[in-house]
């Protein structure tokens, strides 16, 4: 029988303890000291009190619970003395059929794992899906990660051991995320359209109105109609929108949604998520046959990233009225205008104007999103809450001093252009770190015509500076271009500085937020408020209507435009249950 909550919340220290035996490899301390913690009012509470007690355990105790565990394809497998979850475990995985060379490539590994970080890899083998990853991602994953920071190593080996339990204590119990397995089904099969050039090398690209593109547009809007909208089209920029009436006409809707174009080599879940999370809760109500108070508008915007044509945010700028005609006679790098490409998609450029919304029709907006970097993936948190978009300023600029030989000029003398922007460099991290939610950078830097024995004369730069408010990034950006100021000045040198780019900060609305935290709060977790460092659809309706954000760890550090980006089906279903609570809780609120 499976075991339930209620049975764990009512039994006696020794049998709870029990009853979660083999969770973590031979380290029952961490269930003991987590039970401290009932009632548990659910899995996901249970879950992030066990990793909040590996988190506080100190660095030994941490080594402990990582040697406990056995070496993939190692000794104990041969001698056939894994537990019964992890002979399980790699079983599934196929590895107790590799071939020889396979085996011996693993051993090779393990050998040179151990040598440098001193406890064996450890690695969910069972995958984010819970299906079991291949033999060769296994392989891959276990090269990959041997180039890592031993410190950053030891977190992941830890990050991969809560992995392991969730899925134990999912098997435990007989729960199955069946929602966020859709999910993330779905995005595995948004995946198979890539644009030419990077399919053939199993990369994943989808930019504005190629074949992949068009093709991923119709698979989405089919499957909002399997899913039960009452209206899906393909609007005149060639986002798909799928409408859910509410139960009288003439009520509100709730708007969401967010991308589905890609980077270059991009991941799979990055704006996608947020369009097949409420997808999956849509379906739901239609299933059961239930109308809310209010509709429920899905936009998945056709372009976000600005990668084929320089029209960021080209998808929701045209429900805002932000569509600049001069758009149309961009050219792409094969010199196809942006106009040649939508009549080619068959779109009526005559019509954009048209798809400007009346906020007064909205309750406002809300996007799901993957987190895009490493900060709930740290903390062992599933879900974060969004307090606001940060906004930016980008600089391209030139430090000009004098080109000099590198071998007569005298240290005193220099007037070392590339010197001066590394020492820039520098208080630009020093003075976004003071504000503590702050970011700068110079992603771009360079030396034209630089040459190995030539002191630089010129170095060109980029500067790209973040703040969760406007006066905290106007602050950032003052101190900054004073220092760049002083830095030439000091070193006599000049410069030339050119702003590319203002985004104003979106800060959510409070009632959306609180709706975010009230859902999070509901699932048992602790309610994680952190700004968005990156730009989202979400900042382009905030002009217009109420907007909020809640964030869905990423795997692999975070890592996100790129093709290790990644999430679990466990977290896809909580931010489904998560917009779910949001769903009925604005239900309660606009009840007539």
């Amino acid at each position: 029988m499976p075991l339930t909550l209620e049975q764990l919340n009512a039994a006696s220290p020794a049998e709870a303890l029990a009853l979660l035996d083999g969770l973590y490899e031979h380290s029952p301390w961490i269930a003991e000291q987590a039970l401290a913690q009932r009632p548990f009012r659910s899995l996901a509470h249970l879950q992030h009190a066990m990793a909040q007690v590996v988190r506080t355990a100190g660095t030994d105790a941490q080594l402990g619970l990582i040697r406990a565990h056995p070496e993939l394809a190692g000794k104990a497998m041969v001698a056939q003395s894994l537990t019964a979850e992890s002979a399980n475990e790699q079983s599934k995985a196929g590895l107790t059929q590799c071939t020889p060379e396979e085996f011996e490539r693993i051993q090779q590994l393990n050998a040179a794992y151990n040598e440098r970080f001193g406890f064996p890899f450890i690695l969910a083998v069972r995958g984010p899906r819970g299906t079991g990853l291949s033999k060769r991602e296994i392989i891959d994953t276990f090269a990959r990660r041997l180039d890592n920071h031993p410190e950053f190593e030891l977190a992941e080996a830890l990050r991969n051991i809560h992995r392991i339990a969730e899925i134990r204590l999912a098997d435990k119990f007989a729960t199955e995320p069946v929602l966020g397995n859709d999910v993330w089904d779905w995005q595995e099969q948004l995946a198979q359209h890539s644009d030419p050039g990077f399919a053939e090398k199993g990369q994943l690209t989808v930019t504005y109105l190629t074949d992949a593109h068009r093709a991923c547009a119709q698979r989405i809007s089919h499957w909002m109609r399997d899913c039960g909208f009452d209206s899906v089209e393909i609007d005149a920029v060639g986002n798909v929108v799928g409408r859910y009436h509410p139960a009288t006409d003439g009520a509100r809707y709730l708007m969401t949604g967010s991308h589905y174009d890609t980077v270059r080599n991009g991941g799979k879940y990055d704006g996608r998520l947020g369009i097949f999370v409420p997808m999956a809760c849509v379906r739901e109500l239609h299933r059961a046959g239930k109308r809310l108070p209010f509709g429920i508008e899905v936009v998945a915007f056709a372009e976000e990233e600005g990668q084929r044509y320089k029209a960021t945010f080209l998808g929701s700028g045209a429900l805002i009225g932000h569509f600049n005609p001069a758009w149309l006679d961009q050219k792409d790098a094969d010199g196809v205008t942006m106009r040649e490409a939508m009549q080619h998609a068959g779109l009526c450029i005559g019509d954009i104007a048209k798809l400007q919304r009346d906020p007064a029709q909205y309750l406002g907006f809300i996007e799901v999103h993957i987190e895009q970097g490493p900060v709930l993936n740290e903390l062992d948190l599933p879900l974060g809450v969004v307090t606001s978009i940060n906004g930016g300023v980008r600089f391209v600029a030139e430090m000009i001093g004098t080109a000099s030989h590198a071998g007569t000029t005298p240290m005193d003398r220099r007037r070392d252009a590339a010197v001066a922007v590394a020492e820039l460099a520098l208080y630009v991290e020093q003075r976004a770190a003071q504000d503590g939610d702050s970011v700068g950078t110079i992603g771009l830097l360079n030396v034209p015509g630089g040459s190995i024995n030539v002191v630089p004369g010129r170095c060109s730069f980029s500067l790209d500076l973040r703040a969760p408010t406007d006066a905290q990034r106007d602050a950032l950006v003052r101190d900054v271009l004073d220092t760049l100021a002083r830095i030439a000045q000091r070193r006599g040198l000049r410069y030339t500085l050119e702003e590319s780019m203002r985004a104003a900060a979106a800060p959510s609305a409070p009632a959306l937020q609180h709706h975010w935290e009230r859902a999070v709060d509901a699932l048992g977790l602790p309610v994680f408020r952190m700004p968005s460092g990156a730009g989202h659809d979400a900042m382009k309706l905030h002009e217009i209507m109420p907007q909020a954000m809640l964030f869905v760890r990423g795997q692999n550090s975070g890592i996100s435009h790129n093709p290790l980006e990644s999430t679990t089906n466990h977290d896809m279903q909580l931010a489904i249950d998560a917009f779910t609570h949001v769903l009925h809780q604005l239900a309660e609120e606009t009840q007539p």
